[in-house]
């Protein structure tokens, strides 16, 4: 039977069970515009798998334009900061590495964000963090509902929501570096319908100076959003647009450590020509259907096209590496002291599209709620990167002439895919919850790439046609009132990529996780141990993140692998006369490393890269309770590995460098409808050397001062 068959039987039993008996009394109460898959912060301390919501009022609190500042106050979430803006996030869960999220499944109101979730997942677009209204984080066997990626954990970024009745916000904040953020919207709902406008503008001449020039190191960002809801008796149907477009004066090169020893901030003339120029457009529409008390119906539709163009330095790796090593030559080409000639510029020009139907089917029965569904996904990119060649004269760029791209810089990669996936919650008894999961993967993908501008004359060929089945169970188990256990186990997936050979399996692993809950009052504390085992540790190859073989495109098999670790979380709300002063304390260890020796040349005991193995934060807030509320985080990540086996020599560059940092927010309250708030970030001006991929060392943001005005109507 083949996929589309699989689609049309499943679709059909679908919409037969929704339209049997309904219910002509019953009325949609929950609005499916905002599509979140934990809910409330009390929602995920009961889950049957460990996650976290960061809602509303924290997000309107902290103003916040970075998701890595965020992710970093989420216990088991490692962030690896490359540009320090959040411009190109690398976010992990758990066992799944940091890499442009692209072992992470990214999702905005429950649909897939990545350009392409399949054939190439690497998160080059991700939502804007100033429009969102609260961010999920979801772990453990629960997750086995969402994917493809399913082995650390899923993302969701919940958009602004339509308001219930006419109401909008203008929010703007004035920093340094000539830093203007402005957010706004405006919506309501009259009867049936309901709608929201909303932008945000971003501008910020960045916080490095480039040698030789009066260009900045700053970006530009423009998004747009439009809803639109209807809401009849026992249905609902929401439309949204997103429209999106940025051009940041980024680059790939970074410092030599003895040229960031002397000014982090300073950027080599050669990337002065740097810039990443991408477009984002969204589109979908959610249909739900309350067929009976016990039987919902939901359909969602949706189509993303995603466009960049990231011009910049090829191949400054090899300088930066061998100033490392002592080149006094390489060094003085980067500083602009010597004459280079031939330096490729590549136009690394690439579209995508990702489009996909889902429907789910939700049945609540006696003590099971049970869910449904199938996706029918397809996604492709398109590579089209020429080169241009300059020479570096007396510190100057000279433009000589444009190689035309073939092979590697001239393919199409593309993914098929089809999912299905069965839920139960099942209350077993008034103690005991468990949950129960099954998703099927089948995912074929190809890469063609072509020897000719024209696209007549292919130079190689590959394909990968891979299925799994993925189970998992996991319960909660309420011991008393105060105390409840949690457990499970499942099977994580990652699928290949379009780069993936024939031969090629994609990585599989078994994820176990087991915990404590303590509730009791406004005190609430949470302690979970992971352990997952890898059979084929798979990473995704690029020229942000090369593969231990070297290669920047395709994928590499690592072997296998073993990641463990503990997750603490505490919180607590304290009284100190007429002040409220809320702590939040979570802290991760983990330790993750090759577990067995291979061909590759890796060894038992090797550790993987990008995994810190301890993070910490800290969230205290003091509020008056009469509109004056002030806010400190603090967040520890430790070095990491930039190299699989840096453990095996004390070579400084192979690790990059522990880092502290405390953000301060104090927000007062002028009226019933306007609020002014300060912000300080990176109080103590820490700047550590925080990645060196891609191609060099790269700090942290600096201290930051922001003033900013919030006003609802």
């Amino acid at each position: 039977m083949n996929k589309n068959t699989i689609a049309l039987a499943v679709l059909a039993s679908l919409s037969t069970a929704a339209i049997a008996g309904p219910d002509d009394n019953l009325s949609v109460e929950d609005s499916i515009e905002q599509i979140k898959i934990i809910g409330t912060k009390t929602d995920s301390r009961s889950t049957a798998g460990s996650s976290a919501v960061i809602d509303e009022e924290q997000m309107r609190i902290e103003v916040p334009t970075d998701i890595n500042q965020l992710m970093k106050t989420i216990p088991g979430i490692y962030v690896r900061e490359e540009d320090g803006q959040g411009l190109r996030p690398n976010i992990g869960i758990r066992a799944a590495t940091a890499g442009r999220v692209s072992k992470v499944t990214l999702l905005e109101d429950g649909i897939m964000m990545a350009p392409a979730p399949y054939s190439n997942p690497a998160a080059y677009y991700f939502p804007t963090t100033l429009r969102m209204s609260a961010v999920e984080v979801l772990k453990g066997a629960p997750l086995l509902r969402y994917g493809p990626q399913t082995t650390g954990g899923v993302l969701n970024l919940v958009s602004t929501p339509i308001p219930e009745s006419f109401s909008g916000q203008v929010m703007t904040q004035f920093g340094e570096h000539s830093s203007q953020d402005l957010h706004a919207h405006v919506g309501g709902t009259n009867d049936q319908f309901g709608f929201l406008i909303e932008t945000v503008q971003r501008n910020s001449d960045g916080f490095k100076n480039i040698d030789r020039s009066e260009r900045d190191a700053g970006f530009t960002i423009q998004d747009y959003v439009a809803k639109l809801q209807w809401t009849g008796d026992r249905s609902q149907l929401m439309t949204k647009l997103q429209y999106s477009e940025e051009e940041s004066n980024e680059t790939y090169l970074g410092l030599a450590d003895i040229d960031f020893a002397a000014n982090e901030n300073r950027r080599y003339g050669l990337s002065e020509i740097d810039q990443m120029d991408n477009s984002h457009k969204g589109y979908s529409v959610h249909y739900s259907f309350d067929a009976t008390d016990n039987l919902t119906l939901n359909a969602v539709g949706y189509y993303n096209e995603f466009a960049r163009n990231w011009f910049k330095l090829d191949g400054g790796n090899a300088y930066v590496s061998a100033a490392n090593n002592g080149d006094m030559q390489a060094l003085a080409i980067l500083r602009g002291q010597m004459d280079e000639l031939g330096l490729e510029y590549k136009n690394n020009n690439r579209s995508y599209e990702s489009k996909g139907l889902e429907v789910n089917a939700q049945w609540a029965l006696d003590a099971h709620t049970i869910e449904a569904g199938l996706r029918d996904h397809s996604d492709e990119m398109d590579r089209f990167q020429p080169v241009a060649v300059y020479d570096q004269i007396n510190g100057s760029l000279v433009y000589q002439n444009e190689i035309a791209p073939t092979g590697g810089n001239n393919r199409l990669e593309g993914a098929d895919a089809m999912s299905f996936w069965l839920t139960d919650r099942w209350q077993a008894n008034e103690a005991l919850t468990v949950h129960m999961a099954l998703r099927y993967e089948d995912v074929e993908s190809y890469r063609n790439q072509f020897a000719d501008t024209q696209r007549n004359q292919l130079d190689s060929t590959r394909s990968n046609d891979s299925s799994e089945w993925l189970p998992g169970v996991s319960f909660t188990y309420d011991v008393s009132e105060q105390w409840q256990m949690l457990a499970g186990v499942h099977k994580g997936f990652s699928p290949l990529g379009g780069g993936a050979k024939a031969n090629q399996q994609p990585e599989t692993s078994t994820n176990y996780e087991a915990g404590l809950r303590f509730t009791q009052g406004e005190f609430f504390a949470e302690a979970v141990g992971f352990y997952s085992d890898f059979s084929d540790t798979t990473q995704q190859c690029s020229i942000a993140n090369p593969c231990e073989n070297g290669a920047e495109s395709g994928s590499y098999v690592l072997g296998e692998s073993e990641v463990s670790g503990l997750e603490l979380q505490a919180s607590n709300t304290f009284e100190l006369g007429q002040f409220l002063m809320p702590v939040e304390l979570a802290y991760t260890y983990t330790n993750g490393e090759i577990s067995k020796n291979n061909a590759a040349g890796l060894r038992d005991g090797d550790e993987l890269n990008d995994i810190p193995q301890n993070t910490f934060s800290a969230r205290v807030t003091l509020d008056n309770n009469k509109g004056w509320v002030n806010y400190v985080v603090a967040k520890y990540i430790d070095d990491m590995c930039v190299n699989v086996g840096c453990n095996r020599d004390d070579n400084r560059f192979n690790k990059t460098e522990s880092l502290f940092v405390t953000d301060l927010v104090s927000r007062y309250e002028l009226n019933s409808n306007m609020s002014v708030f300060f912000k300080l970030e990176n109080v103590f001006d820490q700047q550590k050397i925080v990645a060196r991929s891609p191609h060099g060392a790269r700090p942290n943001k600096p201290q930051t001062a922001s003033l900013g005005f919030e006003y609802n109507f």
